[in-house]
């Protein structure tokens, strides 16, 4: 058995989702799980509608809502118009009852941005159906149990893979399946979500509670690439990289994979493929427990915009212990992650990527310290296995910033990567001038040399 995931961009419209249809005809053989997204920007679309009748706005919410449903009606199966039309009406009524309340509760965001991947799945299904493929659809909330945080709920793996492994296989066995990605319920049948991105995690989830061969992530790039396309045209794919080295790059930015996905794949050692829906005869990019050796100290660069530092100062700390662990307090009662850190004896300088608590932070660390805030930064990471054992990288990096400022750097523990903190106007000409330092040359056995087509 197999995974396969398609993304918003590959169930966008009737003619994509004709697309992935034929792709997952030509691996029947596979008996493959396709886990699918919702159509297009349908889940910021839904939230849109709930945002403003929350705020009093109903009219124009359900205005909304309706456009809504014709593009799904327009690009949906005959057949399952009614099951569609059933949806929104129930998505109408929720709208009511939130403009009455005149607030949106995490439960209720929930509630209302899983009819995304609810209505998604139906609509492929559907389309397999018109092909004359045998399909077996699943609400994913019924496999998928979480903990209660809404919006970012955690799965509880022990009870989730018993419900995988009792009921996928013997679907598969009878055709095609296909749930929606992203949502999952508690253990009190409650809808909930993983959190934005969470189809790719809900697709390892499902890989790893069957013991899939592999999971597949359709989207709309050929692969992980050296760089960020829409940084830096031109970058080359990366045939195969270590689940390790993949991690990493989501977590600092690479928008291709949700930095959870790699999780359970890790745990069950099952192979992850990046692949293009637009493209299918690309091989895309394989994930692997070990990475291959490089002839490359880097495989990717990755980029993060929109960051902000944060300076603590305080000379009263000097020779005193207990800093440290009266800064992270701070954070960790707000509960807003720390990405970067640099430290001396008396400061401390790190990044945040959410700013939304930032305020409150800042109050409680000025009674014992002097804080300045930066906004505006960006994070490049340089990515590869074993960057702390390769002598030069670091300085061959510092040669070609030269004219970057730099304001904060960090080797990571991980000894994967070499990331700096720039001026968010500079990321364009840092990752160029990264990007022509380590990727003139490139080792076959890792890369493709060829220039894609997704990349420029």
């Amino acid at each position: 058995m197999i995974v396969m995931k398609f993304g918003g961009s590959s169930v966008e419209s009737a003619a994509a989702i004709a697309r992935v249809v034929s792709i997952v005809e030509a691996r029947l053989e596979r008996r493959p799980v396709v886990v699918v997204s919702a159509m297009g920007k349908t889940t910021n679309r839904l939230l849109e509608c709930a945002g403003l009748a929350a705020g009093g706005a109903r009219a124009e919410a359900l205005a909304k809502l309706a456009a809504l449903r014709e593009f799904h009606f327009a690009e949906a199966p005959a057949p399952v118009l009614g099951q569609l039309g059933a949806h929104f009406d129930e998505l109408a009524e929720m709208l009511r009852g939130l403009s009455v309340l005149g607030e949106m509760t995490p439960r209720s965001v929930d509630a209302i941005s899983a009819f995304g991947e609810r209505m998604s799945s139906l609509v492929v299904a559907a389309a397999f159906r018109e092909r004359g493929i045998a399909v077996e659809h699943v609400d994913a909330r019924e496999l998928i149990v979480t903990d209660g945080r809404h919006t970012q709920a955690a799965p509880l793996y022990a009870e989730t893979y018993e419900r995988l492994a009792a009921r996928l296989p013997g679907l598969a066995a009878r055709g095609v399946v296909v749930m929606g990605g992203f949502i999952g319920s508690t253990k009190d049948g409650v809808t909930s979500t993983l959190g934005r991105g969470g189809s790719d995690f809900s697709a390892a989830i499902a890989g790893a509670g069957i013991g899939a061969e592999e999971i597949q992530i359709w989207t709309d790039v050929d692969g992980m690439l050296t760089c960020d396309p829409r940084v830096l045209p031109g970058g080359r794919r990366v045939r195969v990289i270590s689940f390790a080295e993949a991690a990493e790059l989501a977590y600092f930015g690479a928008k291709v994979l949700h930095p959870s996905t790699v999780l359970p794949a890790v745990e069950k050692q099952i192979p992850v493929l990046i692949l293009n829906s637009r493209r299918p005869e690309v091989e895309g990019t394989r994930i692997v427990a070990r990475g291959v050796e490089s002839a490359n100290p880097i495989k990717s660069i990755a980029c993060n915009r929109g960051i902000t530092a944060v300076n603590i100062k305080s000379t009263r700390m000097l020779m005193a212990h207990g800093f440290l662990r009266r800064i992270f307090e701070v954070f960790d009662r707000h509960e807003t992650a720390v990405d970067m850190v640099t430290t001396s004896e008396v400061s401390v300088s790190l990044t945040v990527d959410s700013a939304a608590r930032l305020g409150r932070i800042v109050e409680e660390l000025q009674a014992f310290a002097e804080v300045v805030v930066e906004t505006d930064r960006a994070l490049v990471a340089l990515v590869g296995d074993g960057l702390g054992e390769r002598k030069g990288i670091a300085g061959r990096a510092f040669q070609a910033l030269n004219g970057v400022n730099v304001w904060m750097i960090s080797q990571g523990a991980s000894q994967l990567n070499l990331s700096f903190v720039i001026a968010g106007g500079d990321v364009e000409k840092a990752v160029g001038l990264l990007h022509a330092e380590f990727f003139t040359e490139l080792d076959p056995k890792v890369f493709d040399v060829a220039v894609s087509e997704a990349s420029v």
